[in-house]
């Protein structure tokens, strides 16, 4: 699965079609008519409302997809980043890194066709030196 350029409409159509869901009980579920379906299985977006019925329904979270995009693309920290990381916030704070399977074999993928060096994927990616050696040794 490639996270660059998510099309989340497809994403849950196919997870429809894997489990084989009759249409009725989606519509019932969303509370919308096959139009509206249509459109959500076309559309490259969705409203978090929308993907969050659609996580409960296919018992499938949709959000990780989007979680997996800001791991492997988002911009490297800025100097500033430590000084704002202390300031308190009312917002649920999560661990920053949760590597799935996904992320692991990517990382590992660019180590086998030497892409990028150890060291490289360290600085670029802020993953621990012994969590490295330690999916090496796994993997």
């Amino acid at each position: 699965m490639i996270f660059k350029n998510i099309h989340i409409g497809k994403l849950v159509q196919t997870r429809v079609s894997e489990t084989d869901f009759s249409v009725e009980r989606i519509i019932n579920f969303l509370q919308c008519d096959e139009e509206d379906l249509e459109k959500m299985y076309n559309s490259a977006s969705l409203d978090s409302e929308i993907l969050l019925k659609w996580s409960k329904l296919l018992k499938y979270d949709f959000f990780r997809m989007y979680s997996q995009h800001l791991l492997l693309y988002s911009p490297p920290s800025s100097v500033t980043y430590n000084e704002t990381k202390n300031q308190k916030t009312e917002l649920p704070e999560f661990r920053k890194n949760i590597y799935s399977v996904e992320i692991i074999d990517f990382i590992l993928g660019l180590l086998r066709t030497n892409e990028k060096s150890k060291q490289q994927i360290i600085s670029e990616y802020k993953i621990p030196k012994t969590t490295l050696y330690k999916w090496l040794k796994k993997y």
